[in-house]
Order: C-alpha cells, then structure tokens, then sequence
C-alpha cells in the first residue's frame, strides 16, 4: 500500500512539472500550431534552455510561414538569434523580398544583417530607388554647397547633381557605401567639364556632364546601381583662367624688376670698379712722372744731358701745353676775359 502511495505522489509530482510546463508555453505552442507553423512543445524548451528570446522565434516562423516562406526552419531563426542577428528585420526583409520577387534567401540576408548592414533598407531600396544628392550632407556641413570644375576656356562653374540608385543585393556585402558614390560622381562631373571647351557649351547642355559620368561605370564595387545622374543646378563662378593669366603676369613682373635691378647693381659695381682702375693707373701714372726729375738729375751729373737740351725740353712742353689750352678753348676765353 504504502509503495502504491509512493508511485502515485511520484507520477503526480511528473504531472504537475509537465502541467507547468505545458502551461508556461502553451500560448505560445497553441499560436504556433493554430499558424501551422510547426514550432513543438520540444523546440519552445530547448529555445528556453539556450536562452532564446521565443516569442521573438515563434513570432518570425508564423510570418514566414504565412508569407509563404517555408524553407526557413526553427533551428535556423535560433542560430541567427544566437549569432547576435536581428531575427525580426531579417524576416521583414525576407517577405518583402519574396513579394518584390528579388533574389534574396535566408543565407545571404542573414550575413547582410551580420555585417551591421540595414537589411530592411536595402531590400527598400531595391524596390523604391533613392535619391543621393551631390555634394553630400557631410560636404555640405563644411561649407561645400557646389562641385567646382573649370572648363578649359578659364571659366568655373558651379554644379550639383542627384543621383538615383538601387541597392544592388548581389553586391551589398563588401560593396562600397553611398560615400564612394558621391566621390565617384563629383570626380566625373569635375572631369566633364574640365574637357569641355568652353563653358557655354555645359551651360547649353547639361545632360552632356550625366552622358559622360554615367558611361564611367561608377557604380561598379558599390552596393547600388547607378539608374540615372540629373544636374540640378549650374552656376557660372569666377574667371579662374584670367585670374592665373594676372597673377602669372604679376609674377613675371616681379620677376623682370628683380633681373633689371640685379644688372643695374651689377653696372654699378661695374663702373665703381672701372674708376678703381682709372684712379689706379693715374697714380702709376703719377709715381713714373715722379722718376723723371731723378732721370733728368742723373743726367746732368753724368753729362748726358746740357742744360740747353733741358731748355728745349722745357720749350717743347710749354708749346704743348699751349696747343692742349687752345684746344679746350682755355685760350680763348682767356683772351675773352
């Protein structure tokens, strides 16, 4: 008797673990089963064991399941969760995927949400392009309101540009952001209108800049899909060509001031030393004279030299002395005076 008593305190301590249980996750078993989405009594504890937020589970397999996605199991929704993945965008982006018909499945979104990519935003913008304005916000914050080219006649002009894309799913993990875009796209329009030949041309025809930045392929490595490029705006600036022509022409000034000034310090030395030389020479000049008297003394001691030759001499330099007078007309105004 008494084992009798024993079994069924045992069999009614299992019932009312079981009971528990049961009740602990029996609304969520009930939704799961009245959805058909195949979540079992099992799965809910072994989702309770591993720490699995499970209405987040069981919520994410009845949408796939009525949005007709029946190749994501249970075992995959917890793996994503246990993986740090945000199981309900991924699941939101599932769907819409499937009713966009996009090539999208449960791998490839999962490793999108992984790489902290917006899972739900890209399969957006797969179906509803956006608009990327060029310059960017981050430009824009430092002032930069325009992209600036020069056309090769000299003139700037002032441009901006929008862009449409799609988020190119293929390509979403490891492809470049919307700021790769944004370079790409200035660094095209700056290369159009620098080959252009003068500014009137781009001011007639804009589309020209959207031609030639879209045969560039510059979506390529980028997780989007260039559909269009539109000029907005373009604003004549500054005469950039006559700007450097003045400059240049200032500078060659300078430079033409500074070579003038270096010669006309250089025939300054120049002369400076020409009447060093002068001023030197005379004095040699001075010191050979200063000998003749000593020759003409030792002359006259020696006898080859009388003092009638001496007159002669005397003469002969007075004449030339006179004729010298005469031809700077000293002797005329002489006898003026």
């Amino acid at each position: 008797m008494s084992w009798t008593v024993g079994i069924l305190i045992v069999v009614g301590l299992i019932l009312l673990v079981m009971l528990f249980i049961v009740a602990q996750f029996f609304r969520l078993w009930l939704q799961a089963f009245m959805s058909n989405a195949g979540v079992g009594l099992t799965d809910l504890i072994g989702m309770h064991l591993r720490k699995v937020d499970k209405p987040t589970i069981v919520l994410a397999r009845i949408q796939m399941v009525k949005a007709g996605i029946h190749d994501v199991s249970v075992n995959d929704l917890e793996s994503h969760y246990l993986a740090g993945g945000r199981v309900p965008n991924v699941t939101r982006a599932m769907i819409a995927a499937n009713r966009a018909v996009l090539d999208l499945d449960w791998k490839k979104a999962c490793a999108i949400d992984l790489a902290g990519r917006d899972i739900i935003d890209a399969v957006r913008t797969s179906v509803d392009p956006k608009v990327i304005d060029v310059p960017g916000q981050t430009a824009r914050e430092t002032g930069k309101q325009t992209i600036d080219a020069v056309s090769k006649d000299g003139i700037q002009l002032k441009a901006k540009a929008r862009v449409t894309v799609r988020t190119n799913i293929r390509q979403l993990i490891g492809g470049a952001t919307e700021e790769t875009i944004i370079a790409r796209v200035g660094e095209g329009i700056v290369s159009a209108i620098g080959s252009a030949d003068t500014h009137k041309l781009v001011l007639e025809n804009p589309d020209r800049i959207s031609k030639a930045v879209l045969g560039r392929g510059l979506d390529s490595g980028t997780a989007f899909e260039i559909l269009s490029i539109d000029i907005a705006d373009v604003d004549v600036g500054e005469n950039i060509g006559a700007k450097l022509q003045a400059d240049q022409a200032e500078a060659d000034k300078r430079r033409f001031q500074a070579e003038a000034e270096q010669r006309r310090a250089m025939a300054i030395a120049q002369a400076a030393e020409n009447r060093a030389k002068v001023e030197e020479n005379r004095a040699l000049v001075v010191l050979a004279e200063s000998e003749v008297p000593k020759a003409m003394a030792e002359a006259f001691r020696k006898g080859n030299l009388g003092i009638m030759d001496y007159y002669r001499m005397q003469n002969v330099q007075a004449d030339t002395g006179m004729r010298s007078a005469i031809g700077r007309g000293d002797g005329q105004q002489e006898q003026k005076g």
